[in-house]
């Protein structure tokens, strides 16, 4: 066998989608769980600036925020190593389905791991759904906020009712609804929708939700491609071919 027959060889048994859906999930979860980390940090920072004066109006959403931190940390380690084991999964289907030396090998095993990956993965999916909507609060929050100031900026010239466009940090449960001042209008906030602050957070947030589609969008890819491996093994099985463990 020459060169090229090996690396041709070598490359048939390379699980693309399972390749593809693995860098989706990196990218995507680097994305959700790094921007989201800091536009958590930030959140707490304009919360504390601009909505709270007092230390105990906030305190509870500061403890969430850092309870939301560590959870991101375990998300990050976790879908980590369950990628890396869906790539092996896939290389380990893919060339169960390949002739080699003469045969296909399929055997039991192989299948019920395929059945444990296809099951976790849609679970996981599931859950990563309600993550994905989840995602969409704050980048909804801020994108009204934004509005608000377009709003503002807008009539700051004509009208002298400005004051009572204003963004209540309590009717989003971000804060209980005694604190004071627990919300920002007029001017100030339209200052406030000007910060550094602000721009940086509203960026972030929307990183994080694309962050959170991209890695639903690879879920589906590995359900698909767990799939597809289940049943070509199991359609091989059923012929009686390679059923040894």
């Amino acid at each position: 066998m020459g060169c090229y027959d090996c690396c041709v060889r070598c490359l048939g048994g390379v699980p693309y989608t399972s390749l593809v859906a693995t860098l989706m999930c990196f990218s995507g979860i680097a994305l959700f769980c790094g921007c989201g980390h800091q536009a958590l940090a930030e959140t707490e920072r304009l919360i504390e600036t601009y909505f709270a004066r007092n230390l105990q109006d906030y305190i509870t959403l500061a403890y969430l925020i850092q309870y939301f931190q560590y959870i991101i940390y375990g998300l990050a380690s976790f879908f980590f190593l369950y990628c890396i084991l869906l790539l092996a999964e896939g290389f380990y289907t893919t060339s169960a389905v390949k002739q080699t030396f003469g045969e296909f090998r399929s055997t039991v095993c192989g299948r019920c791991l395929s059945t444990t990956f296809i099951v976790v993965t849609y679970v996981l999916a599931v859950i990563w759904l309600l993550v994905f909507a989840i995602s969409a609060l704050p980048v909804y929050f801020f994108y009204n906020m934004a509005t608000t100031c377009h709003t503002i900026d807008e009539l700051s010239e004509t009208a002298t009712s400005i004051n009572q466009l204003c963004i209540d940090a309590r009717q989003y449960g971000l804060l209980p609804w005694d604190a004071l001042p627990g919300k920002a209008c007029g001017m100030t906030l339209s200052t406030v929708c000007q910060t550094r602050e602000f721009f940086l957070t509203y960026d972030l947030y929307i990183a994080a939700f694309a962050g959170a589609g991209i890695t639903l969008l690879a879920l589906l890819t590995y359900m698909v491609s767990t799939t597809y491996n289940f049943a070509v093994l199991r359609y091989l099985g059923r012929k009686g071919i390679g059923t040894r463990c």
